[in-house]
């Protein structure tokens, strides 16, 4: 899809359709102010039939509307202009592109964007870039007959004034994000007969060839044996797909400039090893390298933008197999770090391959790490669908990360971090053992990985109930993507 942003008169702009807003009670925003006076107020007679109240994410389609150059008028309900907020302006903008998606439009041009939806213009386009993206998304290309792609192909955001250099550059950025979110999501929605650590190194490899400023290492487990990464070997002990540690070096910034490294766990396809999970819903595992999926989206999203800024995605990645070879309950691992693990569950697979991956990380000399996971289930408990759980070893890191989550519409919430869990993971045989208990399950798997971030600024993201949904909606939501690369933008705007 192709995004692009002009002045014009709603009137005079020629598209498969105009788009534009009314609030409730039928008051008609300023854009179909200017095409109803055009249509000699076939607006307001709609209005006053009844047809549409201006009641928020509602739409009415309208064709062959005289002295109107679009062939039809999309006219969306903006609800009242005082209760509208980021969620209200996200769902009317994802009714707006639905009803957009249902019509045989090529092109349209959006005058909602410019009543600022409740929210800056710079915001209101974002979301909108992100909606019209998401209206688009197909994930049935291993289908004998997929569908159709969406005929809708080009969004114009229009606007009534002149559009600032902000608004363009809000505009570029966005389009770059919502691919990022796009390839994030066709890699977690792949099955993991093709997804493999292989398939993933592959990706990585061919974001590389893509872009200059992009350097990618794949590390093969012979690599990992020698740095003493005991912990993340001893989870793909059970399967016949090799591991593999890739590292993607992105340099947009000052070669003096430490990078900041993005950490995604990659666990191709989770059994749980030894620790079998249940068999209902166990497909959905696939999904367990969500993680690393942000991580690539990310990367392609800044490299797009060409963002002034250093930044390295460690991604670690494996299956988790039961076998005769498998890793099994009560082993003793040591990891990178020289710390010792008693393995109690096999399914706690996670945060083994992710503690040897950050204690590599530190080779970077980082600026701040931000390991990115679908940890537990815990964290699903603790916070729906909604909400990433969000961690960190300084209270600045998690604000920032929780303001870029606002920003982007991609929010988490922070959890306690106390050392008062730490002895939950205490051991009698090794120096910790690999769960801390059904308690606080999220809060001490975040303990366990700080045992080995201790060297550097770091924050842990638990995407387990966000990363991607399930039933008739089953599919990726290409999360956390969006807070990630916002984080990144302000970060490179600082400096």
């Amino acid at each position: 899809m192709e995004f692009s942003i002009k002045q014009g008169s709603p009137e005079k702009l020629k598209s498969g359709c105009v788009v534009v807003g009314v609030f409730d009670g039928g008051k008609l925003s300023k854009a179909a102010q200017a095409l109803d006076k055009a249509a000699q107020h076939a607006l307001s007679d709609v209005i006053a039939r009844g047809d549409i109240n201006g009641k928020g994410a509602t739409t009415l389609l309208l064709h062959n509307i005289t002295g109107v150059a679009a062939e039809r008028i999309l006219l969306v309900g903006l609800g009242k202009a005082s209760e509208l907020n980021n969620k209200t302006s996200v769902d009317i903008l994802r009714a707006t592109f639905k009803a957009l998606q249902d019509t045989p439009a090529k092109d349209a041009a959006l005058f909602i964007t410019d009543d600022a939806i409740g929210k800056d213009a710079n915001w209101a386009i974002q979301q909108a870039v992100f909606a019209a993206a998401e209206s688009a998304y197909r994930s049935d290309c291993l289908k004998s007959k997929p569908a159709k792609p969406a005929t809708l192909k080009q969004i114009t955001f229009a606007t009534l004034e002149k559009p600032t250099a902000a608004a363009k550059t809000a505009l570029e950025q966005s389009a770059a994000i919502a691919n990022g979110m796009s390839l994030a999501k066709d890699l977690g929605n792949l099955p993991g007969n093709i997804c493999t650590p292989t398939y993933l190194s592959a990706q990585a490899l061919a974001l590389a060839k893509a872009h200059k400023n992009i350097k990618t290492t794949v590390l093969e487990e012979k690599d990992m044996q020698k740095l003493g990464m005991g912990s993340f070997l001893s989870v793909t002990r059970g399967s016949a797909q090799p591991a593999k540690l890739i590292a993607i070096e992105y340099k947009g910034g000052d070669k003096k400039q430490k990078p900041i490294a993005l950490v995604g766990k990659g666990i191709t396809f989770d059994t749980g090893g030894i620790s079998l999970k249940p068999g209902a819903e166990m497909d959905e595992m696939k999904y367990d390298m969500c993680g690393a999926a942000s991580v690539l989206g990310t990367m392609q999203a800044i490299a797009e933008m060409g963002l002034k800024l250093n930044v390295v995605g460690v991604i670690p990645s494996c299956e988790n197999m039961p076998s005769s070879t498998a890793t099994k309950p009560g082993d003793i691992v040591t990891s990178m770090s020289g710390q010792t693990i008693e393995i109690l569950n096999t399914d706690a697979e996670g945060r083994l391959i992710l503690c040897d991956a950050l204690t590599y990380t530190a080779k970077f000399d980082p600026d701040t790490v931000i390991d990115i996971a679908t940890l537990t289930g815990a964290c699903v408990i603790a916070l729906g669908h909604v909400a990433h759980g969000l961690f960190a070893n300084e209270d600045k890191l998690a604000k920032e990360l929780l303001a870029a989550g606002e920003q982007a519409h991609d929010r988490a919430w922070q959890l306690p971090l106390w050392d008062d869990y730490q002895p939950l993971l205490d051991s009698n045989f090794a120096d910790m053992q690999n769960i801390g208990g059904r308690a606080g399950g999220t809060i001490t798997a975040a303990c366990f990985l700080a045992r080995f971030t201790k060297e550097y600024r770091w924050a842990h993201l638990d995407i387990a109930g966000t990363a991607w949904l399930s039933g008739k909606q089953k599919g990726s939501t290409g999360r956390p993507v969006p807070l990630l690369t916002q984080y990144l933008i302000n970060r490179a705007a600082a400096k």
